[in-house]
Parts: C-alpha cells; sequence; structure tokens
C-alpha cells in the first residue's frame, strides 16, 4: 500500500487588504459569518485595519461590490 501525499499552503494574512461582502439579509447568519471571517484573518497576521466590511441588501448585490473592490486595487 502507498502512502498518501498531503500538501498545505501556509496561512498568512500578514500585509495583505481584504474586502469581505456580505448580505444585510438574514442578519443572524450574516453577521456570524463576517466575525468568522474576520476572527481567522486576525488570528493569521492580518490587521484590523486592512480589513474593510461592505454590507449590501441582498444577494443580488454581493458581486457587483465585490467586483467593484476587487477592480479598486485596494484589495489582495
Amino acid at each position: 500500500m502507498t502512502e498518501i501525499t498531503t500538501h498545505e499552503g501556509q496561512l498568512n494574512a500578514k500585509g495583505k487588504r481584504f474586502a469581505l461582502v456580505a448580505s444585510r439579509y438574514n442578519e443572524i447568519v450574516t453577521s456570524r459569518l463576517i466575525s468568522g471571517a474576520q476572527d481567522c484573518l486576525l488570528r493569521h497576521g492580518a490587521k484590523e485595519a486592512d480589513i474593510e466590511v461592505f454590507r449590501v441588501p441582498g444577494c443580488y448585490e454581493i458581486p457587483l461590490v465585490a467586483r467593484r473592490a476587487g477592480a479598486s486595487g485596494k484589495f489582495d
């Protein structure tokens, strides 16, 4: 029997800028998702100042705002 090879990347958010886009609809769920994403980024070296959260009315606006944030050049 052969051994399974596992490849793992380094999780390092230090020095990177992040845009988190979430819907205001279903606040109970989305607020916890945002908190979890922020916690993960901070634990992996991101600074609070390097994280911006964009709240949109519903799911249809998420890709539009994500595209605009990505095209802005402000975020990695």
